[in-house]
């Protein structure tokens, strides 16, 4: 009986092991359970982490883009100002171009003119001189000619009075 006793013996020793592993694996199963759990709280916890830090990203990125768009629209709207004084800059020297363009029409009919009214002053003073010229001839003659009148004049007196003498004395 005392191998039965020791057989018995190591049975509810295996038993009591086998009962202390079972409890060894649920403790394990227990503490992997946890383990796992923990993991995944941190898991969690990282990821809403950076679920955070990708929102605050988002919304940095999101700010940036507003200031950029602000920085658009303002560039744009200088671009537009630029644009419109590019183009009254532009139509001021159309305006400037034509008015020299008849500028210098009017300069070249005026040149033109110019030099008909010197041709024409040159005529008239080449005929004041020719004229001038004339008249003091003229003015010559008709002095000589005033004379010749005075002399015949006289010469006329003196046969006037030849032939009232002439008619007294008959």
């Amino acid at each position: 009986m005392a191998g039965l006793n020791s057989l018995e013996a190591v049975k509810r020793k295996i038993q009591a092991l086998q009962q202390q592993v079972d409890e060894a694996e649920d403790r394990a199963q227990g503490l992997q359970q946890e383990l796992d759990r923990e993991r995944e709280r941190q898991g969690r916890e990282k990821a809403e982490g950076d679920v955070a830090a990708l929102n605050r990203r988002i919304q940095l990125v999101e700010e940036e883009l507003d200031r950029a768009g602000e920085r658009l629209a303002t560039a744009l709207q200088k671009l537009e100002e630029a644009e419109k004084a590019a183009d009254e800059s532009e139509r001021g020297m159309n305006v400037i171009e034509n008015r020299a363009m008849k500028d210098e029409e009017t300069m070249e009919i005026q040149q033109m003119q110019l030099k008909v009214a010197k041709h024409i002053a040159e005529e008239a003073d080449r005929k004041y001189e020719e004229v001038a010229r004339k008249l003091v001839i003229l003015a010559g003659e008709l002095e000589r000619a005033e004379e010749r009148a005075e002399v015949s004049k006289l010469k006329c007196g003196d046969v006037v009075e030849e032939k009232s003498r002439m008619l007294l004395t008959t």
